[in-house]
C-alpha cells in the first residue's frame, strides 16, 4: 500500500533532486521544480502499472489524484484502494475487508508519503542522468534516469519522462528492490483547481459497517 502511495505522489506532483548530476538532467530538473513549485492545487487521472517479469505480473489499474498543498487524496478503483491525508493523519482504506486504518503523519516510516515533501528531496540525494530527446505519440520528451545515493527509499533506479512542451512529467517506472517494476503514465492533469478539505478526509458514512482500525 505505502509503495503504491509513494508511486503516485512522486509521479503526480514531485520534482526529484540530484547530487553529482549531468548538467543538462539537472537543467530540465530545475525548469521541472520551478513550475511544480507555482502549483497550489491540482488533479490528475493516471495508469498504474505493476510488472514483474520472474512471476509473470502484468497489471494495469487506472487511478486519479487530488492535490491542494500537503492535502492529497489517491484513489485506485479497480484495486479498491483510497488514501487520503488532511497533511496530519493518513486514512488508508481497503475496500476488500472493508477496513480503513488511521494514522498520524510522523508515524509514517516514508518521508515520501507526503507529496510537499518531494519538492526538497533533491536534499536527500539522487544523482540524474540524461538519457535522451525522443518524440512518442506526438510528444518530444526528455528521459532521465535518478540514481538513490543510498538505500532510503527501497528503489535501485527511476527513469523518468518529461514532456517537453510542457515541462511537467509524462510517465515514470520505479525500479524497486523488491523486483517490482511500478509504472504511471499521465493521462490528463489539471493544475490549480480547487478542492474543499473535506475532500481529503476520510468519510465513514461513505462506506456502512467499514472496520476502523486507528494506530493514532
Amino acid at each position: 500500500m505505502k509503495r503504491i502511495v509513494l508511486m503516485v505522489a512522486l509521479m503526480m506532483v514531485a520534482t526529484l533532486g540530484w547530487s553529482q548530476s549531468d548538467a543538462k538532467a539537472k537543467k530540465i530538473l530545475d525548469e521541472v521544480s520551478a513550475k511544480t513549485k507555482e502549483i497550489k492545487s491540482m488533479s490528475a487521472s493516471f495508469v498504474f502499472s505493476l510488472v514483474n517479469e520472474e512471476i509473470e505480473v502484468n497489471d494495469k489499474f487506472n487511478g486519479n489524484i487530488k492535490v491542494k498543498g500537503k492535502k492529497y487524496c489517491v484513489q485506485l478503483p479497480d484495486m479498491g484502494v483510497e488514501v487520503f491525508s488532511n497533511g496530519e493523519t493518513i486514512w488508508n482504506y481497503m475496500k476488500d475487508g472493508n477496513q480503513v486504518t488511521i494514522s498520524n503523519i510522523d508515524d509514517e516510516s516514508s518521508e515520501l508519503m507526503d507529496p510537499s515533501s518531494l519538492f526538497s528531496i533533491y536534499e536527500r540525494g539522487f544523482r540524474s542522468e540524461f538519457v535522451e530527446e525522443k518524440t512518442e505519440g506526438g510528444k518530444t520528451l526528455y528521459h532521465i534516469n535518478l540514481f538513490p545515493d543510498s538505500d532510503t527509499y527501497d528503489v535501485t533506479m527511476i527513469e523518468v519522462a518529461i514532456d517537453k512542451a510542457e515541462m511537467m512529467i509524462h510517465s515514470a517506472t520505479l525500479h524497486s528492490t523488491d523486483g517490482n517494476l511500478y509504472g504511471i503514465l499521465v493521462k490528463e492533469m489539471d493544475t490549480n483547481t480547487g478542492f474543499d478539505d473535506s475532500e481529503f478526509v476520510f468519510n465513514a458514512a461513505n462506506h456502512a459497517d467499514v472496520e476502523v482500525i486507528d494506530f493514532r
